[in-house]
């Protein structure tokens, strides 16, 4: 389909927010613009303005001096997937999901959106893979703190999300020193432990605890207790929030009923916490960044990859190339069906050069005894 049979696009943002967002955002808006002639839409808060019809136009002005800004200036929900909407709640409290995706065509159609440029993670491209079967044309851009997305090897928003936990790691680690404590530093991630294991590795830790690795207590504590005996009298942990015991379960925080991913994992460090402290009568304290990962500037890494990944955006919907998602393979940045990402996560393999790197370097993942 050629490039001229688009005249108007639609821009939104998807879950959870992440810095770099807003420099996608510039990227597509002044790309399309200025390059080409085409008007640009903004459709504010995901998926809901979608279902809402809340959808403006975005000038070049409304995109400028906003390449280093975190968040998003469209907006964005987790909550509303068109094909599970909450429109209410039963006689017992619970939430009555509808199918309205009927309803964001009525919208796409009467704001004549040629085709939509969706921002998002797992859960973004799953509604969009949904518009798709009906069809409408989509065009995916890849973003998560989490790193999780299949077949790309990095999603903007996660460098700067690695930058953010390491300095809290580093300045976790002058407290632990200073008062002798186990100090334990829970990360986002949900199953996959990407961010934790960068910004331990980074960080120095000594304990690193991942969901791909399930841990053992008894290998933690005498971790820790021979670090005690031996001339360390403090210990750094990093958790990631989807870490859980040989044979045990994910620590669920709580449980949203109207979300598309209802399941909210935290607070396994403030369990681990009680059990080192009781098990090896150590001075334990637990820190849960929660979502000071999501924002703040972006770091100049993920404002390039924002852009680039942008940039890519364009040139795919203006070839023609529809229901894509841009990702990063081998070092360039490609593009694969939508639909081949949609519902799934990319896990840290058990052999990745990074894990081998931290055990070499004396951590342990808590499921054996560290090289001491």
């Amino acid at each position: 389909m050629s490039g001229k049979t688009i005249s108007r696009i639609g821009v939104m943002t998807g879950g959870g927010d992440c810095p770099g967002l807003n420099a996608v955002i510039r990227a597509v808006t002044k790309t399309a613009v200025f390059q080409y002639g085409l008007e640009v839409w903004g459709i504010e808060d995901g998926f809901l303005g979608l279902i809402r019809n809340r959808i403006h136009p975005l000038s070049t002005d409304d995109v400028s001096n906003i390449l280093t800004r975190g968040g998003t200036i469209l907006g964005t929900s987790n909550k509303a997937d068109p094909a599970r909407y909450a429109v209410g709640k039963d006689a017992d409290g619970k939430p009555v999901f509808e199918d309205v995706t009927n309803r964001v065509i009525e919208h796409i159609e009467s704001c004549k959106l040629d085709v939509l440029v969706c921002i998002g993670g797992d859960g973004t491209m799953t509604g969009a893979a949904g518009l798709t079967k009906r069809g409408v044309r989509c065009v995916g851009v890849p973003k998560t703190i989490d790193n999780d997305l299949l077949h790309t090897e990095v999603t903007f928003g996660f460098q700067t999300a690695v930058n953010t936990a390491t300095e809290a790691l580093d300045k976790i680690h002058t407290t632990a020193s200073s008062h002798h404590r186990v100090m334990l530093v829970e990360m986002m991630g949900r199953n996959a432990g990407w961010l934790t294991l960068h910004s331990a590795v980074a960080s120095g830790a000594d304990v690193i605890l991942i969901p791909e690795i399930p841990y053992q207590l008894e290998v933690i504590c005498e971790h820790c207790l021979y670090r005690s005996r031996h001339g360390k009298a403090f210990t750094i942990i990093a958790v990631s929030e989807g870490a859980r015991p040989e044979g045990g379960k994910q620590v669920i925080d709580r449980v949203i009923q109207d979300s598309p991913d209802p399941v909210r994992l935290g607070g396994v460090s403030e369990v681990l916490s009680r059990q080192i402290a009781e098990a090896t009568g150590l001075e334990c304290r637990a820190t849960i960044l929660g979502h000071v990962q999501r924002g703040g500037t972006p770091v100049p890494a993920d404002r390039v990859l924002a852009t680039m990944f942008g940039h890519k955006a364009l040139e795919l919907l203006l070839a023609g190339k529809f229901n894509e998602m841009v990702v990063m393979q081998q070092g360039q940045i490609t593009s694969v069906p939508i639909e081949s990402v949609a519902g799934q996560q990319r896990l840290v393999p058990l052999d990745h050069p990074l894990i081998a790197a931290a055990r070499g370097t004396g951590a342990t993942f808590g499921d054996k005894p560290a090289k001491h």
